[in-house]
């Protein structure tokens, strides 16, 4: 039992550089390291040779009292990699290609491993990052075998010679120690896809999605695209007459002007870049040569640096890049996730008003690994996942609306044009600095302190009782209602009848769409209720630091205000109330057909509920009433903590969809449940149009479909310990 206390860091990079083992050594017995993690990117523990991989919450309640994980066996991927990066290339410019590429191949539900001659090239860092993006392009895990590099990695910080003397031994003595330059270990795979490093390039992702990379060189004529598009993954609908429209705002009694594509927050954030040296240092060399050419970064510009552990600064200030990204705006803000789940904060109050009055598609750009519609910040339309030194580019540019090749950054004080490329740092000088700086002393000096050096967390005051003192009065924690009315006799399985659509979705519906972390927005009923309480909206704070109320996380699910039903003609967190047809928040919609005695289910497209590993994005629909989900695919985690709240995904038979069955979301639907369940059954769906179809119930393990007979995981736990 470990207990590393808030405000150290990010779980993820942690583990990576203190808390996993590689191999265990139990009683004389040595085997393999392995990790489940209630966020989706464990999977960065993989870039170390460490098999992990993320699971609900649900899920991992259920573990802690003992039940095992249940899985399909997976195909594994081989993707081999041969060739060397170029020299202007960084991990992030990697992985952002990795994600296009096996999205496209697609690998939801099956593990992916790395081999062949390139990934000797690759350090632990840049595994790590490749490995720590898993989540984006699908797939359950993304391995990288241990090798003479990961032995280097475990020296570099600071773990126990002598074990690290004993991990190599048992992995040579049981054939899992790789060389990757001799072709005979390779294994064999279910498929084998192949990307050449040298032929990558720097890249960027969005306007919405990870899997949606954007060549730098691109990028100006790809957003400008994107503006005129039609609604979308790719578009925003704006009119052309408007595509130059500028705004003029006063901020610190200065005069600015914002347009398409300006650029209003930069963050150098999230777990997948942070805990890379490499990247990390290269954000400060061109930092520093930014400052030294005489470039600034707009005041207005919300700028954050928020790194992944203490490491990362005690290198930028050993190295000497610090006051350089500090004069930029980049200054260290706190030690986790920040921007990259939501938590960016407000926007100076002039570049809101500027940003309304010209329905202006301002920019987000960071260093994060999801930008999701509406997660970033309710103000970037458009959010661009970027590697740290582009972060800074962009941020000095102020747009992106820039070709980095043919126009410059900015004009300094003497009316010269400094241009990226006068001030990028190369590859072998980023490395020379990271020799240098980045060494065993550093680690071991910020994590010896690690479980001690946060004092108010050791001060808290820490009640005896074994049950926990519900405060009536918390608008934080609050005491949930899943366990209310359980019975310990197991109830038969029940067919929904005569449900009506909630919601009907498209493709991409992540987890931020069903249930957001970010900001609560002021005319939302989660607002209206937290009023209702006392509470002014400067108090509110976000859905994620509310998420022990479900009274709040209840009205939060479906609250994303970049939402896209299909029964609207616009985004927005609303729906149909079917048998009134009134427009109502979705919350509002759920409470009346609840009263009603209607159950619901949702329509979905393909990779429903991708996205963060978020538990309340099935806990939510579970209290809003809905009984199933009927979508084209899932996304592995999503469909585990379905399951988990005992709500029923169901797939299309394959060459099926809404469209193709006619389904308008309409008509009520009524799923004939049997009494005898086996896994992955076809179930009957009927229609009160007198349309009659299957779809399967995607119970893929017989526990699984036991956790669905007692209404979910932790009512199968709780009358499991009863009796």
């Amino acid at each position: 039992m470990r207990i590393i206390p808030p405000g150290s860091g990010i779980i993820h990079q942690v583990n990576l550089e203190y808390l996993a083992r590689v191999v265990f050594d139990q009683n004389g017995y040595y085997y393999p390291d392995s990790v489940v993690g209630t966020d989706s990117h464990t999977t960065m523990i993989n870039g170390l040779g460490v098999l992990g991989w993320g699971v609900g919450g649900i899920e991992a309640e259920a573990v802690m009292l003992g039940q095992p994980i249940s899985m399909v066996l997976p195909e594994v991927i081989g993707y081999k990699l041969i060739g060397s990066p170029q020299s202007l290339v960084t991990s992030t410019d990697i992985v952002l290609t990795v994600t296009k590429h096996l999205r496209q191949v697609g690998v939801v539900g099956k593990f992916v491993e790395f081999f062949g001659p390139g990934v000797a090239q690759l350090s632990i860092a840049d595994r790590a990052t490749i490995a720590n993006m898993c989540p984006e392009y699908g797939a359950t895990a993304a391995f990288f075998p241990v090798d003479e590099v990961s032995i280097k990695y475990l020296i570099q910080t600071g773990r126990d010679q002598e074990k690290i003397q004993h991990i190599r031994k048992y992995l040579e003595a049981a054939g899992m120690f790789r060389d990757f330059s001799n072709s005979s270990q390779d294994p064999e795979f279910t498929q084998i896809i192949e990307l050449n490093l040298q032929t990558v390039v720097p890249c960027c992702s969005g306007p919405k999605r990870p899997q949606d990379k954007v060549m730098v060189s691109d990028m100006k004529k790809d957003f400008e695209t994107c503006l005129g598009a039609k609604q979308g993954f790719k578009g925003f609908q704006i009119a052309s007459e408007h595509h130059d429209k500028k705004v003029k705002f006063v901020y610190s009694d200065m005069e600015f002007e914002l347009t398409h594509g300006s650029v209003v927050i930069a963050a150098i954030t999230s777990c997948t870049n942070t805990s890379n040296p490499s990247v990390m240092l290269g954000a400060g060399l061109l930092a520093k040569k930014a400052v030294e050419a005489g470039l600034a970064v707009k005041p207005y510009i919300k700028t954050s640096l928020s790194p992944g552990s203490g490491v990362v600064t005690y290198y930028l200030r050993e190295s000497g890049v610090m006051p350089y990204l500090a004069q930029l705006g980049f200054d260290v803000v706190g030690y986790g996730c920040m921007t990259c789940i939501g938590n960016s904060g407000p926007l100076p109050e002039p570049v809101v008003e500027a940003i309304t009055q010209g329905d202006l598609v301002a920019v987000g750009v960071l260093s994060g690994n999801r930008n999701f519609e509406g997660r970033v910040h309710p103000n970037t339309r458009a959010n661009y996942l970027a590697s740290p030194p582009l972060v800074i580019a962009y941020a000095i540019a102020g747009t992106v609306r820039i070709d980095f090749e043919k126009e410059p950054l900015g004009v300094n004080v003497h009316g010269k044009k400094i241009f990226l490329k006068d001030i990028w740092p190369l590859r072998e000088e980023i490395q020379a600095v990271e020799r240098q700086y980045v060494i065993p002393g550093m680690f071991k000096e910020v994590y010896q302190k690690i479980e001690t050096v946060n004092k108010a967390w050791n001060n808290l005051d820490v009640p005896s009782d074994k049950l926990y003192a519900w405060n009536p009065k918390s608008t934080y924690i609050k005491s949930p209602p899943f366990f209310e009315n359980l019975t310990l006799e197991l109830p038969p399985p029940k067919s929904i009848v005569d449900a009506y659509v909630l919601l009907n979705l498209g493709d991409s519906v992540t987890t931020d769409h069903i249930s957001p972390a970010g900001n609560i927005a002021r005319n939302s009923p989660a607002a209206r209720y937290l009023t209702s309480r006392g509470l002014t909206p400067r108090d509110f704070n976000s859905y994620g630091s509310r998420r022990g109320n479900d009274a709040v996380m209840a009205r939060g699910t479906f609250a994303n205000i970049r939402l896209l039903n299909k029964f609207l003609n616009k985004q927005a967190p609303q729906t149909i109330h079917l048998p009134s047809d009134e427009t109502l928040d979705v919350f509002d919609a759920s409470e009346r057909y609840q009263q009603a005695g209607h159950p619901l289910i949702v329509l979905a497209g393909k990779e429903y509920g991708s996205g963060s590993s978020r538990d309340w994005a099935a806990k939510g629909p579970f209290l809003l009433g809905i009984k199933a989900v009927l979508a084209e695919s899932y996304e592995r985690i999503h469909r585990s903590n379905l399951v988990g709240m005992g709500v029923i995904p169901l797939q299309y038979l394959p060459g099926e969809d809404a469209e193709s069955l006619g389904l308008t979301g309409q008509e009520r639907y009524t799923i004939i449940i049997p009494q005898e369940l086996v896994p992955r059954m076809n179930v009957q769906i009927k229609l009160d149009t007198g349309k009659t179809f299957q779809a399967i119930m995607r119970f893929d393990t017989d526990v699984e479909l036991t956790y669905f007979r007692n209404g979910g995981i932790l009512n199968y736990m709780i009358r499991k310990m009863a009796t």
